[in-house]
């Protein structure tokens, strides 16, 4: 048997990995934001890729969202590849202009004369007592925009796959990275993998219940899960990673083994990823469900700085295992 190489990497050494090797294999992918050249990035994804190739692929912005942004629609509407860094996913509210009315609208608005090959990515999420604005659940603002597919990564194996992936795609992407999962370290194989776009990822398989989570959100549930099995329950796990579109192949199979579906997510209640996956269970696996789905979401307040208030903004591993237990009954 041959020998399988891997190195261990953290997530966001991960993910330059992955930008590194795409900027080598094709010469149109290029990458711009603010300090994303020099100084590598705000949590350092870029960090050494201005020196080797140049500050003509790796261009450093003034601090204007909208304009970047735009710009990089531009240069992806004329046959390159950009790969944008919102130095954090709040700041993207600048640019909802031109993500909306340009990014997601133009292949179709154009006819289909244009194709906007382009990856918007960046921090977001709560947990590093940034303030209310800094720390906002934006996933769902950007779900909302048609035509345009969006992916968040939760461990180093799947942040390099899903960034080669999503820089591959001729749809726009946008990559959510969470601010607490960057020094999240894994072993990771030496040959060349990509991730699909739009496939869930079954982490733990299980029997009595559906748990689909993404993001930061796994490791709470799959905390939770250790409690829940010495319980006597087996939860099935999924991270879903495409918050648009769904999975629903792995969903709805997992729908018709469980028969129940308790959704964790750390975006807001009202409106957030886990209302559009309620509607689309709903919708297409009513018939195999023996309860009504169950979704915990994070409180539909501003994120607090205190930390403590921070942390009880979002669902914890307790509440987790009591809604289990409520549905399980």
């Amino acid at each position: 048997m041959a020998l399988r190489l891997i190195h261990e990497l953290l997530l966001f050494e991960a993910l330059r990995e992955g930008l590194e090797e795409e900027m080598d294999r094709d010469p149109t992918v290029c990458v711009m934001g603010e300090d994303v050249g020099h100084y590598g990035g705000s949590y350092k994804v870029t960090k050494g890729l201005a020196n080797k190739y140049g500050d003509l692929r790796v261009l450093d912005t003034p601090i204007a969202e909208n304009s970047f942004t735009g710009m990089g629609i531009g240069a992806a509407m004329t046959g390159l590849r950009p790969v944008v860094e919102g130095m954090n996913m709040g700041f993207l509210l600048l640019a909802f202009n031109q993500i909306s009315n340009n990014c997601g609208m133009l292949h179709y608005t154009s006819g289909g004369q244009f194709k906007i090959p382009i990856v918007i990515r960046g921090p977001g999420g709560v947990g590093r007592q940034l303030g209310a604005e800094h720390s906002q659940r934006l996933e769902s603002y950007f779900q909302s925009i048609p035509g345009i597919q969006m992916v968040a990564c939760s461990t180093p194996y799947n942040a390099k796959g899903l960034m080669k992936a999503a820089i591959r795609s001729e749809n726009p992407v946008i990559l959510f990275e969470h601010v607490l999962l960057y020094n999240l370290k894994e072993r990771i194989p030496d040959e060349e993998y990509i991730c699909n776009l739009e496939e869930a990822e079954i982490v733990r398989p299980g029997e009595h219940v559906t748990i689909l989570t993404y993001s930061r959100m796994r490791y709470h549930v799959m905390q939770a899960a250790k409690t829940l099995v010495n319980k006597g329950y087996d939860p099935e796990v999924i991270d879903i990673r495409s918050l648009k579109p769904f999975d629903l192949y792995t969903i709805g199979n997992s729908v018709k083994k469980t028969h129940r579906v308790l959704i964790v997510e750390e975006c807001m209640r009202t409106g957030g990823i886990g209302a559009s996956l309620t509607a689309a269970i709903t919708e297409n696996f009513h018939d195999y469900l023996d309860a009504p789905i169950v979704c915990l979401s994070s409180q539909d307040v501003p994120t607090p700085y205190a930390g403590t208030l921070e942390e009880w903004t979002v669902v914890q591993p307790a509440q987790i295992v009591t809604a289990v237990e409520q549905i399980c009954q």
